[in-house]
């Protein structure tokens, strides 16, 4: 699936995969941020990190009639306010997305997976 933008110049098709890795780096850059959980593994009960190249994973677009809707699974690392942490991915993300692809994001929806020590 991808997204179709039409500019003066002609229209650009964005791969769904592409705004996921896109997504998936700006989160793992915000603060607060241990890394991305995949959203499959919830079933098993055990949540492992993805690596870099993986991000994809860990991130659902969808697009409707009304917009671009993201869902991100997160871990978080203990001792922050999840809250401000799941807020700062929000607007990192958003920003991002704009910035490098020109894309308006409708909703950002963050779901925390796991709480890690940092180190471990």
């Amino acid at each position: 699936m991808s997204l179709e933008m039409n500019n003066q110049f002609g229209q650009i098709d964005i791969a769904t995969e592409v705004i996921s890795s896109i997504s998936g780096g700006a989160a793992a850059e915000c603060y607060g941020i241990v890394g991305m959980a995949s959203k499959n593994q919830l079933k098993d009960g055990i949540t492992e990190i993805l690596r870099k190249e993986n991000f994809s994973k860990g991130v659902v677009v969808r697009q409707d009639e009304e917009g671009i809707h993201i869902d991100m699974y997160v871990i978080v690392s203990y001792g922050t306010k999840i809250s401000e942490v799941a807020h700062n991915v929000q607007q990192r993300v958003r920003y991002t997305l704009q910035q490098t692809a020109g894309i308006q994001v409708d909703s950002i929806n963050i779901f925390v997976h796991g709480v890690r020590v940092m180190g471990i």
